[in-house]
Parts: C-alpha cells; structure tokens; sequence
C-alpha cells in the first residue's frame, strides 16, 4: 500500500493552507491551541497527484542505499559483485521490469503504452503491461514472469486480437474523473480514514487481470475513451480527470507513460514498485490507484497454496511515526496519514528472491500491541518471516487485537526495481 495523504506544503492551490487551518482556532492558548490546530489539518480532505514519490526530506522516507564508498576504507569503484541473470542472488541494484526505463534521480519507470479498444463500441482503452503467465512471452516483452497469475481466472477479462493486432476487451471500463480524496481519522487513530473517494472508479467487469489466448497478461488501464491528444502531456500537467493518478507524464506520439515509483521491503531488500489498481474503494483511493471491482472475486489468503493467485503484503497500522521521515524507523499508515508519505510496505516474494511472485498482493494489515509500544519494541520491520516471528510471539496482531491475518484485499503492485 502506499501513501494516504499529502503534507500540507504538497496540497494542491486553491486547498485549505496551513494558515487559513490556524485562523479557525485563533484566540486558543498552549495545549488546547495545538490540539485545535492538529485537528484542524488532520481533517483536511486532501487529493493532490500524483503522490509523494521515493525520495522524502529523511532517512525514513528515502530508502535508496548508500554507495559502498562511504565505508572508510572502501574504495570509490567498488560497489560488490555486480547483478547477474545467472546468479541473481547477488548484490543489486536489479531491474525486474525489463521493459522500462528506470530513473534513478527521480525515482521514476517510463513504461511502453499500448492502445486497445472495447468490443462492440470500439472506444479507446489506453493501457501498460507489466507481468505475464507465460515465462517465454515474459522475457520477449521484458515483463515481470508471474506463474501465480495463472490461478487469477476469477478475477480476468478477456481479450482477442484485431487484424492489426491490437488487443479488443471483452468488457471493464474505468472512470478517471472523479476527483481523489482521502480525510484522515483523529489524531491518535489517522487509520482508517474518515473519507475516501478512489480518483479513478472501474465498473464491476474491470480488472487489471486480462487472458488473451491461454496467457493471463496484468494489463492496468491508464486511460480510457478519450483522443491521443487529449491525453498527450510528454512534460507533465498532466489533466488526471482523464488519467492515471500516478501518472507523471505520458507521451501518446512516442508511446510513453511515466509513473511515479513507491518504497518497499521484500525480504529484507529495499524495493521500488507502482501501485496502479485495488479491489476495494478505501484501498484505491489511499493508494492512489484504480479502484477495480472485479479483483476482490480472487482468491485470498492461503498465498502459498496451490492455486493461489496472490502474495502477500504486510502492512503495518500503528508503526513509527514520530518525526515522520526524519525517523529511520518510521513505517506504516499512521505515519503515512500524518505526513503524507509512502508506509514502507514489506512484500512476500518478488523475481530473483522467490518463484512465487505475483503482483497480485493480499493484504495482512498488523498492530504492534500496546504493551509492545509502551516497552519501545516498536520498530521498522523489513521481511516477511520477522513479522510472523513477532506473530507468533504475541507483540504483533491484526487490527484492535484480531488475529492477524488474511485483511481481504488485493492491491496491484508491480514490482520494477530492487535497490539491493
């Protein structure tokens, strides 16, 4: 999952700004004065695009790792034993997305953007491929391999080829423009969200998940029934009532889309993904991304079953979140509700560390206990057995002390880039 909300200084013209929030509690002293003013900002509706992206002001925003040169004795050229497609085990940085180009200043992927059609009404589907069921079709196109995606049937459109072999969908359609917003909780429970409104609404037939033939491709849509030139924004400015939220620039005549990149853990790993659809409407309005009702018919829980089509994601509640990313620790959706940045969410597996990856993710929301809080247990936690480990102990549950578990949502996540 990603970001929730927006610091002010990144809320859009024409919002309520800090000092119009102050104004409404003018002539409170001390305590209560702050305690107004908190409350006052955290009840801002907030729906800028796109949201923050992997580079924050702090070490608990910024997760791209040092150079081995700032270790004294290290010398500048030296950075270990470079990726390889043979043994992919070793030191990274790797690009799992083959097909785009990474940036690595502006923590952006620039992806190949692909015009399809609907059956029957032949109005335009703009969309991306990232992951493909079939190994050889995956390597061809550069995709992320996803064996699970087999399993996603329930969750899938279909779609055949025209004479020019362009994809026609056999239905799901997606609406861009309602406008984004989320409003936080109360200031000691920012999540979940008093309000949500996902920015980009799909019918009950849209999925991101599209067989064509034998091969279930993840096929997201970033724009739909609309003109090339009125989506053509190749220098941003994007108009997000026709596109993706997370779209930074998209280019119809060179056949371009640029999205924005999100922090992440995956066994340990620091990663970078996009977030680009979710199965439930809360979900999809706090990540930014599409909501897209047909995904919540795929199968959840039991990710390491056959026949699942899912992995999972861990997602904390109440992590860190004192000093926001100037705390290296800081995790989770409270921190994220109150400063505006990306939770540092951990991943199951993900290409070159597991064979079971999908960029279907099921997410296990987790609280740290209050006993665990009060003892200053409560840390940044970064791989997936670690957290079950905290499980099984008892410092970590679900949600208000349900067991953990199963949080019955899928958001799509493709993975392009581990940093390490």
């Amino acid at each position: 999952m990603t970001h929730l909300t927006y610091t002010l200084s990144s809320l859009p013209h024409g919002r309520m700004s800090l000092a119009s929030s102050l104004r409404t509690v003018r002539g409170l002293t001390g305590r209560a004065f702050l305690t107004a003013a908190l409350l006052s900002v955290l009840t801002l509706t907030s729906h800028a695009q796109p949201s923050p992206g992997v580079f924050g002001p702090g070490p608990g925003c910024n997760l791209l790792p040092a150079p081995a040169s700032v270790g004294a004795t290290v010398d500048l050229s030296y950075f270990g034993p470079p990726p390889s497609e043979n043994n992919p085990s070793l030191v990274g940085p790797v690009q799992l997305l083959k097909s785009g180009q990474v940036d690595l200043a502006k923590g952006t992927v620039t992806l190949p953007l692909y015009r399809g059609s609907m059956a029957g009404n032949g109005k335009a589907v703009w969309y991306i491929l990232t992951e493909a069921s079939d190994p050889e079709v995956a390597s061809l196109l550069g995709l992320n391999f996803s064996a699970k995606l087999n399993f996603a049937g329930n969750g899938a459109r279909t779609a055949t080829f025209d004479s020019d072999n362009n994809l026609v969908f056999d239905r799901g359609t997606v609406d861009f423009k309602p406008a984004r917003s989320v409003t936080p909780g109360s200031p000691s429970a920012p999540f979940p969200p008093s309000a949500a409104q996902p920015g980009s609404v799909g019918d009950q037939a849209y999925s991101p998940v599209v067989r064509v033939g034998n091969i279930y491709y993840n096929a997201p849509i970033v724009a739909f029934d609309v003109a090339a030139g009125d989506i053509n924004f190749p220098s941003g400015n994007v108009d997000y009532t026709k596109a993706h939220d997370e779209i930074l620039a998209i280019d119809t005549t060179a056949g371009t889309v640029t999205l924005q990149m999100v922090n992440g853990f995956s066994f340990g790993r620091p990663l970078w993904y996009i977030s680009t659809d979710a199965s439930l409407p809360d979900v999809a309005a706090i990540e930014g991304a599409t909501y897209a009702p047909l995904m919540q018919a795929l199968t959840t829980g039991r990710d390491d079953s056959f026949s699942s089509p899912v992995e999972r994601l861990f997602i904390a509640v109440n992590g860190p979140s004192e000093g926001g990313c100037a705390n290296p620790m800081r995790q989770g959706l409270f921190a994220a509700l109150t400063d505006g940045h990306r939770p540092n969410n951990v991943f199951g597996g993900i290409p070159t560390i597991a064979p079971d990856y999908s960029p279907l993710w099921n997410g296990n929301l987790y609280e740290w206990t209050q006993d665990a809080v009060s003892k200053g247990y409560r840390g940044q936690l970064r791989e997936e057995f670690q957290i079950l480990t905290y499980v099984q102990g008892g410092v970590l549950t679900g949600p208000n002390g349900a067991k953990f578990g199963d949080s019955k949502f899928i958001v799509n996540c493709p993975v392009i880039q581990r940093l390490n």
